[in-house]
């Protein structure tokens, strides 16, 4: 008898809650809506059914000087972990005496030999080709 009135007990509270679900006002239903709304869309570019224009991803590419402020000058700016400086002449000589494409490689693969230099300069959102502008812009201005 205890178990059937517990059942029925349910029953009405699961019937009352769908009943109070039913009677929302529509200015209610739709402040719940828009609490559980998300919170953007994803939209790439060339896909028209966001309604506004994309941009595209990346944006214009960062010039060596640029690269080199925001990844570089860490460890080139004062030599840390062996890293040859901007502006010492000596430093940079003695690496691109092996031609600067080896330079180019050594900053896109990084290496660990006499000092280290990480994969990219850590710029992970920099390509190839801001690494070398980087390079150049260093190699240019420790002449």
């Amino acid at each position: 008898m205890k178990n059937q009135m517990v059942k029925m007990l349910v029953v009405v509270v699961a019937l009352l809650a769908g009943v109070s679900a039913w009677a929302m006002s529509d200015k209610q239903r739709a402040e719940i809506e828009s609490r559980i709304a998300p919170a953007g869309q994803v939209c790439l570019q060339g896909d028209s059914s966001c309604g506004a224009a994309v941009a595209a991803a990346g944006g214009a590419a960062k010039s060596g000087e640029e690269v080199y402020k925001s990844s570089c000058q860490g460890c080139h700016a004062v030599g840390a972990g062996g890293a040859p400086k901007l502006g010492d002449a000596a430093d940079w000589a003695a690496r691109t005496s092996k031609g600067i494409d080896a330079v180019y490689d050594n900053a896109i693969k990084g290496f660990s030999n006499i000092g280290m230099m990480p994969a990219m300069g850590l710029c992970m959102s920099c390509s190839d080709e801001e690494v070398m502008a980087a390079v150049d812009y260093l190699v240019e201005n420790s002449k």
